[in-house]
Order: C-alpha cells, then structure tokens, then sequence
C-alpha cells in the first residue's frame, strides 16, 4: 500500500475570456532578481505585451530561453499569425488571443502516491475540466489561424519520479514533454514542433489546452484552469511535477509575483515551498506568464523511456500537426535524438 497517499482537493477553476483567464488581465510585477541571476531593478510583465520567445532557443543554459532537445523547421502548426502577434515589435497580447470554442467534459483520471522512494503518478491524460471542441470546426474563428486536425484521445499511463529529487552535476537539455500538471495532463515545453513560441502562435480552447497528432491533450504552460493564488504564507501552491521529480509550483513566492529574471536558467529557483505536507527548502520550477513559462531546461536526470510514455505514441501520419513535439525528435535543433540524460 502507497506510504503516502496524494489525496486531490477540489481546485477552483477560473473563467476564460478569450483564451487568457480573468486573473491575468493585469500587470505583474517582479522584484530585485536573486538565487545566481544577475541583479535587476524592479521589473513588470505586461501580459498586452509580453516579449515573443520566437529564436530563443539555446545550446545550454540561458535565462529566459529554452535549451530545446531538438525541434522540426519542416513541421506544421498554426498556418497564419494571430492578430495579437506585433512581430515587428517582437511582442504579443496575451487578453487580445482568441481560444478555440467548445466546452467538452471528460472522463477524468489522475491519481499522485508516494512509495519507498518514487513518487507514482496514474493519469488518462484526459482534464478535470472542460476542453475546446476538436478538430477545431470551420465555423471556429480560431480555424482562420490554426486549423488543428487533431482529435483528443484518452491516453492511459503509469510513471515514476523521485520523490526527493536532487539536482544532476549538469543541467539537461528540455524534450517536448517536460511534466504532468494537477489536472493529469501532459505538459509540453513552450515551443511548437517548428520551435515558436506555442502560447503566442498556437490557438489553444479557455484552458490553454490542445490535442497533437496521437491525441496527447497538452499545455505549453501553467493551465488558467488551475488557480494560482498565493496562500496564508504569500507563496503560490504546487501546479505540477517536472519529468526529473522536482514541482513545479505557482508565480507568487512571500506574496510578490516573480517572472522569468527572478529565475535561473533552467526557469526555476530554491527556496521554501509546501512540499509534501511540510515546509522545505527545495530547487522547484515556476510557472510565469512569459517566455519559457514553465522549464527552460531540467535541473534533474530523467529517463527517455518516461518522456515518451507522456509524448504519446508516434503519429500514425504525418501532415499539419498541432501541438508541438511530445519526445525526442529525429531531427532541428539540438542533440541528435539519444543524446540526452543517460537511459535507466
């Protein structure tokens, strides 16, 4: 019997207009950076114009890119620009984004233990919420920008974490699926399969979410499904777990809202956090409205075997796809595709 039962408590869902949900219709503001980043002043994220994460792909760690496994330049994806991009600018308007239309209840599955060691995580990668209505429909303004063809599957799988993960000597480079958030569902790196921007390119429904060619229903960031309000200690709760074991938790760290310059390279920090029940010192990631919104690279190993249980099953055919990459690609950017943290 699991030493250790995660029982899941019933998370407020936040309304969505738009595809941007009503607690980020405003400015965020940052604080002095800490944690090995170089100093800033205090700093704002403006989610009307959040900075484009277009070309920051890196061959290690930076801050405020993503040190990608590879992407595919000749992959599909959202066929026009949206209206809420300034490419020119290098900008975009997070509340100005449409969302795909529908509002489609699932079967819902997602069960977190913890035994001898490893934390074990059982999902149908199917949300505790509702989802847009795929294949997006003609009659769908999102159609105009991107046509996703795709269809969300229910997607059974079993996978195993450490429950205390430490750092690796050296950081890794990101795959395309990087963890599991609370709702049970996949969540990718920020980039499409051609290596945009996936939150400013593609048109996901109200919670941020998207099927890619198997059916693996996906976010590239912090779902607005899940509510992310700092707690009685001012820090924002756990979201999600990151493929290496370490959480991924809320912006809010003593009441202040931090974004990707309060962070490290790999778009994460130590410090005290709810971990497990108790108050612990710990590396964890942090979800942020800007680029690269959850992991830019990992702090901890992780097993190849794991990222493609959470990818999903190769695509039975290959044409515009939506989504981005689950795994490790066969070819772009970046280590070729086994050249990654060692298999266990």
């Amino acid at each position: 019997m699991p030493d250790n039962k995660y029982r899941s408590t019933p998370r407020p869902v936040l309304r969505a207009i738009g595809g941007a949900s009503l607690a980020l219709f405003l400015i965020v503001s940052g604080s002095v950076v800490t944690g090995g980043v170089a100093t800033a002043s205090a700093h704002d994220v403006n989610l009307h114009k959040l900075p484009l994460g277009d070309g920051k792909i890196s061959h290690g760690p930076k801050v405020g890119w993503i040190w990608a496994c590879h992407i595919d330049p000749q992959a599909g994806g959202a066929q026009r620009v949206g209206p809420w991009i300034n490419e020119r600018a290098g900008t975009y308007d997070l509340t100005a984004k449409i969302a795909v239309r529908g509002s489609v209840r699932w079967p819902h599955k997602f069960n977190v233990y913890v035994k001898d060691g490893r934390r074990i995580l059982s999902t149908n990668d199917l949300p505790d919420h509702p989802t847009g209505r795929f294949p997006v429909s003609r009659d769908d303004p999102a159609y105009r920008i991107d046509r996703n063809p795709n269809s969300i599957a229910r997607h059974d799988f079993t996978i195993e974490l450490p429950a205390h993960p430490r750092p690796a000597a050296q950081a890794h480079c990101a795959p395309g699926a990087v963890g599991i958030l609370l709702t049970g569902v996949a969540l990718f790196n920020a980039l499409d399969a051609p290596g945009r921007d996936a939150v400013a390119h593609e048109v996901q429904d109200s919670c941020h979410g998207h099927p890619q060619e198997s059916g693996v229903y996906h976010y590239h960031s912090l779902t607005n499904c899940i509510a992310d309000k700092p707690g009685p200690d001012g820090n924002s709760p756990l979201v999600g777990y990151a493929i290496d074991g370490f959480g991924i938790y809320g912006r809010y760290e003593n009441g202040k809202p931090l974004s990707t310059s309060d962070l490290d390279a790999c778009h994460g920090r130590t410090s005290k956090v709810n971990w497990d029940g108790q108050e612990v010192e710990i590396y964890h990631y942090v979800a942020t409205p800007d680029f690269p919104y959850t992991v830019g690279c990992l702090r901890g190993d992780f097993s190849r075997e794991l990222v493609r249980k959470i990818g999903g099953p190769p695509p039975r055919r290959r044409g515009p796809p939506g989504g981005g990459p689950g795994g490790f690609g066969p070819r772009g950017f970046g280590p070729p595709p086994f050249d990654g943290p060692p298999p266990r």
